[in-house]
């Protein structure tokens, strides 16, 4: 029961980096740092944040993989669901990645994200 539980805390953790970090970079670091001079400061927070997600996204397809494999979850339509827009938000952030420009991306990479945790919340709670 360790194991599983220890899984899941990675999976959770995981997810607030990325879901939580994304709020705190629209809600705090590009608002203060917007404007001026301030270009390559926001730049270089979001490679780093990048280089963070990154591992998160890792953490979290490895563990929900585990997860879902144990508790028979393969076939849930929520599930799966929720598997698309994983993929859907991947698309949008290597896109965003080639077009950081494009501001729009990082909004719904955003919102897709609060909606597959709202997923990973039903799936967990069935």
């Amino acid at each position: 029961m360790f194991w599983w539980h220890l899984i899941r805390w990675l999976h959770l953790l995981s997810m607030g980096f990325f879901v939580g970090g994304q709020l705190m970079l629209a809600a705090v670091v590009v608002p203060t740092l917007r404007g001026g001079d301030n270009r390559e400061a926001i730049r270089s927070v979001a490679r780093r944040f990048g280089v963070g997600s990154a591992v998160a996204i890792v953490v979290l397809v490895i563990t929900g993989s585990l997860m879902a494999s144990h508790y028979h979850r393969w076939g849930d339509g929520d599930l799966q669901v929720k598997l698309g827009l994983v993929v859907l938000v991947g698309l949008l952030i290597g896109w965003h990645a080639r077009k950081p420009e494009l501001h729009v991306l990082e909004g719904l990479v955003f919102l897709l994200s609060l909606a597959i945790v709202w997923l990973g919340i039903a799936i967990a709670h069935f």
